[in-house]
């Protein structure tokens, strides 16, 4: 059973798949997870695959949720990202990471995507 937290990432997660569905992208897994963590969203751009981050904020009391994803988490979704490539022997594919971001307490709800939100880090 979820508990309020996580049926809310899970609600925001479904609202941005079907929003990044109407802009064009092929959603090809939502929670992809292997021993190296997660990522919320895996889908094709065009010929690019594209891991993507969901963030959202209920309030601002901890800033916008475009700025939550930290260095330590961008590694860790670059590493899962380049498991997920080998596992589906498409490591010479075209690739980026964006982020998702959804920020409820504005009026408006308005949710931002962010196309290449940051690199590939290695360290």
């Amino acid at each position: 059973m979820l508990n309020k937290q996580q049926q809310f990432g899970k609600t925001v997660e479904s609202i941005a798949a079907r929003q990044l569905k109407k802009k064009g992208y092929e959603i090809l897994a939502q929670n992809y997870r292997n021993h190296l963590g997660e990522i919320d969203i895996i889908a094709k751009d065009g010929d690019t695959l594209v891991f993507i981050e969901v963030k959202a904020r209920k309030s601002d009391r901890f800033g916008n949720a475009k700025h939550a994803v930290t260095l330590k988490k961008q590694k860790k979704i670059a590493m899962v990202a380049l498991s997920y490539l080998k596992e589906v022997k498409q490591t010479d594919a075209r690739a980026r990471f964006d982020v998702v971001a959804l920020n409820t307490h504005k009026n408006d709800g308005n949710m931002e995507i962010i196309k290449n939100a940051f690199a590939l880090t290695y360290f």
